[in-house]
């Protein structure tokens, strides 16, 4: 889905854009990427993990749960994940009013949609990654399924419907996927 307008963009070219309704945008190696507006049932999703992860996160002081927040994951790469944490040990009070946050989450979570190829979906998760993400997790409402990429592992972890999401990166928390993947 990406579309690219002009030969290639900085940080500043992106920080200027306007956002018109109904798209949204990043910023790839130089490359503006638009995507449509999420469905309800994305949105749904998203917001299901992300009040789950954050009050865990937050009973236990780990960290701090963002949806739809600009990272510089590069020197010409911005992505916005649906959901993020940053650990408490990496977060500085100046993130809460930066645009993009200067640093790759510490776990990065997309609600994969129809529009996503699967190229563009590799692409993204190689630069979380490659940018200091500890794990990466692709969520496949249609599939009902997630799967989590993390440094050096070849192939993803795929957990079932019948499966949990957990992370070393947060000690105890553990999340059934069918909590936040239900069947339609």
């Amino acid at each position: 889905m990406g579309m690219a307008t002009k030969a290639t963009w900085t940080i500043a070219d992106y920080m200027a854009l306007d956002e018109p309704d109904g798209s949204r945008y990043e910023l790839s190696e130089g490359e503006l990427i638009v995507s449509p507006s999420p469905t309800f049932r994305h949105n749904q999703i998203k917001l299901r993990l992300a009040a789950r992860l954050d009050k865990f996160a937050t009973q236990h002081g780990l960290g701090f749960v963002t949806s739809e927040t600009d990272f510089q994951l590069g020197s010409a790469t911005v992505r916005r994940p649906d959901v993020a944490i940053i650990l408490t040990a990496h977060f500085l009070a100046e993130y809460q009013n930066q645009i993009p946050i200067p640093m790759a989450p510490d776990l990065a979570f997309e609600v994969v949609s129809a529009s996503d190829r699967a190229a563009d979906l590799l692409l993204k998760t190689s630069q979380y990654l490659s940018a200091g993400t500890a794990s990466v997790w692709l969520l496949h409402p249609e599939a009902r399924e997630a799967h989590r990429y993390q440094p050096g592992a070849t192939q993803p972890q795929v957990i079932s419907a019948s499966g949990r999401l957990e992370s070393s990166s947060l000690p105890g928390w553990s999340l059934p996927l069918s909590e936040i993947l239900p069947a339609t």
